[in-house]
This record gives C-alpha cells, structure tokens and sequence, in this order.
C-alpha cells in the first residue's frame, strides 16, 4: 500500500479491488468489531500508532458546493453516499476532519472563492478533497497539485476517493463514463442522497451540452449532450415524490438538447414526468437555449399551462446584438430569441421568462449594448441574471480584443439600474394566489412560497404552511417578491404523498414513514415502494428480505 509521501495516484484502481469490502459491508462489519486491547510489548510507536489509528468511515465532513442547481445536485448526492458509508456530514468546517469542496468554473470570482477555501483548509491542516467543474477542466493547475480529485462523472465513487484522503492518499478520478462506445449521463440517479431541502429534487436530466460557447468553460468540465434515459428519470421522479418531496426541479446544461443523443426530446420527457406529480407538487424547468426550444414550442406552451408545471422558462440571451451572438458562437440570432419570447406570452398567459445577459463581451460595441438595453426595456423581464464577462482560461473569447474593464463595469451598473427601474409585481397587489411553500427565507421572518408563475411569495412563517399549497391575497409587492396573507376558511393542502424526510436524512435507504392514506399506519420505504410493516410481520419477512426481494422485482419490472 503505497505511503503518504508516494506521487499521486491517477487511478483508484490501483488500490482499490473487486475483492475489497464495499463501503456499506465495511459499515455493517464495524458493529461486529470488539476492540481488544493490545499488551505493552505489542505496542508500536507514536508515529506508527498514529497512522494505524486512521479508520476511513469515522471522520467529520464538511461539504461547500458552488454553482447551478446540477452542482447542487451532485453535492447531494455525494454527501448522501458519505452519510450512508459512515461518515458525518458537518456544518461546521472548523470541527470537521476532512473539506469536501465543490467547485463552478462559470465565473472567476467563484473559483477565486474555491481557490482560497483550498489555501484556507491547507492552513488549517484539513485533508481536502476537491470536485465539480474546476478540476475536471482544469486537473493541471499549481493549486491543485497533491490534492484528490473527484471527476463530473465520477460522483458515484466519492466514498472510495475520500476513504484514500483521510489516509493521506491523493487519487484522481477524471475518466468519461461510456456504455457501447456511447458517452453515459453521469453518475446513477438512484444514489444515496441527502437533499438540501427535503421537499425540493433536483434531478440532472442531461449533462453537456452540443454548443461550443466561445466564453464557456463548463463545456471543458462537462463536455458533449449525454442524456439519461426516461424510465430512469421517471423512476427517480417516482421515488422522490415517495419521500415527501412536493417540488421536482429538473436541471442540466441545456433541457432543450434533452434526448437529441438518445433518439428523443424534452416534451416526450416531460409528459411522462408529469403523470408522475401528484396533486398540488410541482415541476420546474431548468434552462434551455433558444435553438433547441424553437421547434418544441406548441408543445413546450402546453406543458408550460399544465396545472402541476410551473409556467417558467429560463431562456439565456446574452446579447441582443446579432454580431455580438456570432462571435459567442451561440447559433441562434435575436430574432429567433423574441420568437421564443413571444411565442410562449401569447400562448401562455402569465408565463414568466427569465434570462441572462453578458455586459462587456470582446468587441461589443456601445451600439451592440444600446440594443441589449432596448431588449430590456421591451420585455421587462422580472428576473434577469447579468454578469459582466470575465475571460475564463483556455476559451477562445479569453483570447478575443477585450473590452476596457472600467467600460465593462459602467455597462453592468447601467443594465442594472434599468433593471431596477421597474417593479414588476405591482398589478398583482390584491390578487388571490394558490402557492406552494417550500422554503424558509434569508432572514428567517417569513417562509417562501411560489405560485404558478414562480414568483417568489412570502408567507407567514406558520409550521403548519411548510411544504403545503395554501392561498393567499398579495397585499404587498417589492422588486424581487411579494407578500401574502392567507385567506380566511381556506386550508392548506399537502401535496405529499409521504411523510418529507429530516433535514440531513439520506434518501434511497429503506426508510420508516407515515405514508398519507394509511389512516397513521407506519410503512417501511424500500427505494422508491411503500410496504406495509405488519403486512411483512405477519408473512414472516424480515426488512433484508424484502428489500432483496422488492430489488429482484423492480429490477425485472424496469
């Protein structure tokens, strides 16, 4: 087994083999150990006694994820598998033994952020294990010498990485997952997880992309289209809605690209998934480029009016400049962005459309931006992202005639004022809203709640609101939310189909939960099935029985 000194390990399969005990059975074994103590002659010194003390599965963990949704999603489901293997999720990075960091490239600032909570867990004497879209695009950078990698696609063996960094081991795992020579979406959905709020999925519908954004650097992270394939998506849709999630969010480099590698779309997608959603839980769509949604508009509107979906869309424009949109490769032009735009405001009533625009791209002229301004002001957009641009290394745009940095600056604070110049919520001021809450607010006063539109609604911190749809008359509105009060005689309705696990619980493990409709009855959740305790006592059928058996079956039924 190699030392703590040895070069880095660019393959855990060098030390880790098929005959090994996996996390779980190394779990299970250590409530059969019983220490015996050693006799004074048997003792090692200091130095050896301190190495051989070191059990991978015992250690403190503190996880920092920065990023979109889909990186959320894979922080959950890697701390989902340490929980499940032993280790103890922490909030409290001083107290833990070992930092989880995973990193976004979209930005400079957030891989300044991930670049010094490295030095800081280093000063610290903190083993770190990094992962996300910075080190798999960038695997080679000084600051990230010695330290161990988990690769976009390898989330999967977080266990194993981490067991190796709390021995003083550095292993990189940086592979692309292949299945028939065809690339694989990424890790399995149904991992372990421990979601950050139990009432909200986020499920990765796709990894990658098929554009070649000259500025974009995840693209080097996450690299071409790689679909799942729909039963996978919609049994994991089913099993969250059995753990008591109301919210599904589906996410990925690009929803509109959905299928396009596996002989399908998005709308085929979603309407499987939407059969799924029980009564009062929603859907969300995660964001998609205009060139892949033109085709799919009708459909994509009827989806959009269902009851159980959010009427959202997240549209990115960047630029509402044409030559500004060839030069980012973006392969669409402004025209087929309003087309989008007004397409689904004619058809959907209502809808909300958010988007996000890039101030001080190479070689934007003050004209190009005077367009992207006049775009703002047409459709008033109540949530817009804007970001000044930043050269990420290694993209062609890094390479571009840039923009003078204080021309950069005055064109974002600009664009921002304009976009602080309306309020977009003032007509709804006295209107009646069905919302669903899921989330407490920033400054813990109120609980958040969204209505059909997605717009942010806050709502009387009341235990008995959290994870309901209730209604409300908005009494007030500011720039980014409003304010509800509920309506009098008019009761929350629970979406949930199963007790929501505790915060911090992991899902995917056999579970006990009240499931609704059982009048109280307590049943055990095998994966993603509800089955009855008595049911099982009286047939004489232990939990690890039927979780084999219900294993044997899913797995021929699927």
């Amino acid at each position: 087994m190699p030392s703590a000194c040895d070069p880095v390990i660019e393959d855990i399969e060098d030390m880790v083999s098929s005959t090994d005990p996996t996390p779980h059975e190394r779990q299970s074994a250590r409530k059969n150990i019983i220490p015996r103590p050693k006799k004074k002659k048997e003792l090692l010194n200091d130095e050896e006694l301190q190495a051989d003390s070191v059990i991978p599965g015992m250690q403190k963990i503190w996880m920092k994820t920065w990023g979109c949704s889909h990186n959320n999603s894979d922080g959950e489901y890697m701390a989902g598998q340490l929980a499940a293997s032993g280790y103890k999720m922490t909030d409290d990075p001083a107290e833990a033994d070992l930092w989880l960091l995973n990193s976004c490239t979209v930005k400079n600032p957030a891989e300044d952020h991930f670049r010094n909570s490295i030095k800081k867990a280093q000063e610290q004497d903190k083993k770190v294990v990094v992962a996300g879209c910075v080190p798999q695009a960038q695997p080679r950078m000084d600051y990230l010498k010695s330290l161990s990698i988990i690769g976009v696609q390898q989330i999967d063996r977080v266990v194993e990485v981490v067991d190796e960094a709390v021995k003083g081991h550095s292993v990189r795992l940086l592979g692309q997952k292949k299945e028939g020579g065809r690339r694989l979406g990424g890790a399995r959905l149904d991992l372990p997880k421990i979601r950050k709020n139990p009432l909200i999925e986020i499920i990765s519908i796709n990894t990658g992309c098929l554009n070649a954004c000259t500025y974009c650097k995840t693209k080097h992270a996450r690299g071409d289209l790689a679909s799942y394939p729909i039963e996978e998506l919609v049994k994991r849709v089913r099993q969250s809605f059995q753990e008591g999630v109301c919210e599904i969010w589906l996410t990925s480099e690009d929803t509109g690209a959905y299928g396009r590698d596996i002989g399908t779309d998005l709308p085929t997608l979603l309407w499987r998934l939407v059969e799924q959603i029980p009564d009062g839980a929603m859907l969300r769509l995660g964001m998609t480029n205009p060139p892949y949604i033109l085709e799919h508009l009708g459909e994509m509107a009827k989806i959009l009016n269902h009851p159980r979906v959010y009427a959202f869309l997240h549209v990115p424009v960047q630029s509402a400049s044409d030559s500004v949109l060839m030069d980012m490769k973006r392969e669409y032009c402004i025209d087929d962005f309003k087309r989008v735009v007004d397409f689904l405001k004619e058809r959907v009533p209502g809808v909300t459309i958010a988007t996000d625009i890039i101030c001080g791209f190479p070689g934007e002229t003050e004209e190009d931006f005077q367009e992207t301004l006049e775009l703002v002001k047409l459709y008033r957009f109540p949530s817009l992202f804007i970001n000044q641009f930043y050269p990420r290394p290694g993209t062609p745009a890094a390479k571009m005639e840039q923009v003078p940095a204080q021309v950069k600056k005055q064109r974002t604070r600009e664009l921002s004022q304009l976009f602080h110049s309306y309020n977009p919520y003032d007509h709804k001021v006295g209107e009646m809203q069905h919302v669903l809450v899921t989330e407490e607010s920033f400054d813990a006063q109120y609980y958040v709640a969204h209505n059909k539109f997605y717009e942010q609604v806050l709502v009387p911190k009341k235990v008995e609101f959290k994870g309901k749809m209730i209604e409300v008359e908005i009494y007030e509105a500011g720039k980014h939310f409003m304010k509800g009060r509920p309506v009098e005689d008019s009761k929350p309705f629970n979406p949930s189909i199963a007790a929501p696990l505790q915060q911090g619980e992991v899902s995917g493990l056999i579970q006990e939960q009240s499931v609704r409709g059982t009048s109280g009855s307590s049943s055990i959740l095998i994966g993603c099935f509800s089955v009855d305790r008595e049911a099982l006592k009286k047939l004489g059928i232990g939990l690890a029985v039927a979780a084999a058996l219900l294993a044997f079956i899913i797995d021929k039924l699927y």
